[in-house]
Parts: structure tokens; C-alpha cells; sequence
């Protein structure tokens, strides 16, 4: 895709306007206090950007991930942290769409996709990250009940969110015995651990989640026992493409203010946009940025019209996310000591921009799924 349609348009409009009007007057400080503010995310809610794709029958807007990727790039030219925080709300919506029945959709996603209920996806572990399968929170069926018992770990909205989809062991080792399950904010036996102290995205919380006898009924499991890995997969190659959207609107974010910069910026008399070094600088930030958006844009279009997708979301999150650090990396050193303040937001964008190539997947796992991929593709089984 190489042209918006009007709707999109629109659409681009709606969100850059939203998300300098709600989260631009206090990212900044945010960011320095570590604060998370509530009533950001309601706003956001409110002007329809936290459902883009839900079904309209649950409350979204009933749209593809092309535009979910186009708004995500908008609120991450403002802020990161909530362009993280709106795509991390959006799993448990991926999730109920796909994998709930319709009293779990009814109850939950209304809610989720107008920004009156926080959600949070959990599946890491203090030793299971990357392999996810080595999970060792439990989930033991007592009557019509499920006790979970176990920590998770790097829990974005941790303390904050009304409801968790949370993996847990039912069955032996490896994924087919893992089950997923909806557990909601006060439920006896649900706690938080320590708020981790971050380098970047520091307007968005992580908490670890601690499970003592934890009493979810039934109805609160997602699909049957045994498919909460294929759920969690499912969800991570959609949150490869929000990652990676996410990115690409940290990266022009950095672009944006070290070009203009460049062309502010007069030594020797002349904009400092003219030396090459500065020059062909910013020339290779823009061909990063564009490359990664057609191919964020790429994964989106797969998604949406239901052709295999998985590969490509891996590339997309492993290509825009490196290229978010190079290019906010360049353009700290284009604004030289400044870059290096808090008076300009390069500085907090390149901190921003390292955890987005270790979230949803490692990049060195990003690779492991395309090589594989690429095996398979060349008869190597």
C-alpha cells in the first residue's frame, strides 16, 4: 500500500490530533516522574483509539491492522510509553475476538475497546521469557474453578488493569500444557510484586504479578485446556506488527527533531543540513524510517486479508525495531550536546527505542522465526 485512502486519512488526522491533545502537555514530565495517568487512556479511549480493530458488533471500530498500525504510529510521535500501552490493551481484545465465547466478549470487550477497561497480557516469567513454553505458573481444577499459583513478570499495567489474560501450566511440560485464562482486577489472591525501574517507556508501568491461590472460575478460561500457547502465539505475531508500527512512529518522531534541527542549527554560516556528514545523516535515518513502515504496512495488509503473515510481522518487528535505535541513536548525535539534555526529546525516544528490540519477542528471536521459515520454505523440513 502505497497511498492512504481518504478514511485512512482521516483516521491519521483524528489520532495525531487526540494524542497531542490528551498526552503532549505533561509527556515530559511523565517521563521523568515514572508516572502513568489513568485519564490519558480514557481520553484515548473516548476519541476510539483503543479498539481499532474490535469488531464494531463488541464496541471497536471494526478496522484492519493497516489502520491500527497507522494510529499506533501516531500516538508513538507523541509518546512511546502509550503508543505501548494502547497496542498492550489491544491483546486481550486480539485474543477474546479470536479465542472467547460471547458472555467472555460481551462482558469484556465493550469495555477494552472504549478505554474504560485497562487490560494486560501476561506470560513471562522470572525464567521463561523467550521460551515461553518452560512456563511454570500453575492452573489446578478444583470443582468449577481453576487455583493459579506462580509470578509473572514485566507486566505492563500491572496494579493498573481491570482484567489479565494470564498463561498458565494445566497439563504436563511444553506448550500442551499450557491454558489461558481471564482474571480480573480484585480477585483474591491476585498481587503485585515490585514496579520495575525502566531505562525507556518509563509513562508506562511494569509490575510483576504474583498468583497465591488465586480462584478463577471456569467460564474465565479462555478456549480449552491445553491451547493457551497457540493463544499467546496468535497474539504476539499481531503485537509483532503494533511493536513495530510503534516504532516506526518513535523513529519519525526523532527524524522530525533533529531535521528540523539541521536546518535551524548555523555553523560556519551554514545550516549544519548542508554539511554531508550531517546530510547524508539524516538521508539514511529517512530511508530507514520508510523502509520500515512499508514493510510494518506489508505485515498489516496480510494480516488483514487473511494470508499468512507471521514471517513478515517478524521481520517488520525485527527491522523497524533496530532501525527505532539506529535512527534515534543518529539523531541524538545530530543535535550534539543538546541531544544529550532533556531539553530536546531525542535523548528520552533513544531510550524508548532499546526495549522495543527485546519485547515481543527477542530480535535474535525474530530471527530464529524467519530462519525457520526460510527452512521450510527451501525444503529444509
Amino acid at each position: 500500500m502505497f497511498t492512504l485512502s481518504d478514511d485512512q486519512k482521516a483516521l491519521v488526522e483524528a489520532a495525531r490530533g487526540a494524542a497531542v491533545e490528551a498526552i503532549g502537555p505533561t509527556v515530559k514530565e511523565d517521563d521523568e516522574r515514572e508516572h502513568f495517568r489513568p485519564e490519558i487512556f480514557a481520553a484515548l479511549g473516548a476519541a476510539g483509539l483503543c479498539g481499532v480493530p474490535t469488531p464494531e458488533a463488541w464496541g471497536g471500530l471494526g478496522l484492519g491492522y493497516v489502520e491500527y498500525a497507522l494510529v499506533l504510529e501516531e500516538i508513538a510521535r507523541i509518546s512511546p510509553s502509550w503508543a505501548v500501552c494502547v497496542a498492550v490493551n489491544g491483546l486481550p481484545q486480539i485474543i477474546l475476538s479470536t479465542f472467547g465465547n460471547d458472555e467472555q466478549r460481551a462482558r469484556f470487550l465493550p469495555g477494552l475497546a472504549a478505554g474504560q477497561l485497562l487490560g494486560a497480557f501476561a506470560l513471562s516469567e522470572p525464567g521463561s521469557g523467550s521460551d515461553a513454553a518452560s512456563l511454570r505458573t500453575t492452573a489446578v481444577r478444583d470443582g468449577e474453578d481453576y487455583v493459579l499459583n506462580g509470578t509473572k513478570f514485566w507486566i505492563t499495567h500491572g496494579g493498573y488493569a481491570d482484567v489479565y489474560v494470564i498463561m498458565a501450566r494445566t497439563g504436563g511440560p511444553g506448550p500442551k500444557g499450557v491454558s489461558a485464562f481471564l482474571v480480573e482486577k480484585g480477585t483474591p489472591g491476585l498481587g503485585y510484586g515490585k514496579k520495575e525501574e525502566k531505562m525507556g517507556l518509563r509513562a508506562s508501568p511494569t509490575v510483576e504479578l504474583v498468583l497465591e491461590n488465586c480462584r478463577v472460575p471456569i467460564g474465565n478460561r479462555l478456549g480449552a485446556e491445553g491451547e493457551g500457547f497457540r493463544v499467546a502465539m496468535s497474539a504476539l505475531d499481531s503485537g509483532r506488527i503494533t511493536i513495530a508500527a510503534t516504532s516506526v512512529g518513535l523513529a519519525q518522531a526523532a527524524l522530525d527533531c533533529s531535521a528540523a534541527y539541521a536546518c535551524e542549527r548555523k555553523q560556519f554560516d551554514t545550516a549544519i543540513i548542508d554539511f554531508q556528514g550531517v546530510g547524508f545523516m539524516l538521508a539514511d535515518m529517512a530511508a530507514k524510517i520508510e523502509s520500515a513502515r512499508l514493510l510494518v504496512h506489508k505485515a498489516a495488509w496480510l494480516r488483514d486479508n487473511g494470508q499468512p503473515y507471521a514471517h513478515i510481522a517478524a521481520m517488520a518487528k525485527c527491522v523497524a525495531t533496530d532501525n527505532a535505535m539506529s535512527v534515534s541513536t543518529d539523531a541524538v548525535q545530530v543535535l550534539g550536546g543538546y541531544g544529550y539534555t532533556r531539553e530536546y526529546p531525542v535523548e528520552r525516544l533513544m531510550r524508548d527505542a532499546k526495549v522495543m528490540q527485546i519485547v515481543e519477542g527477542t530480535n535474535q528471536v525474530q530471527r530464529v522465526v524467519i530462519a525457520r521459515h526460510l527452512k521450510r520454505s527451501y525444503g529444509g523440513g
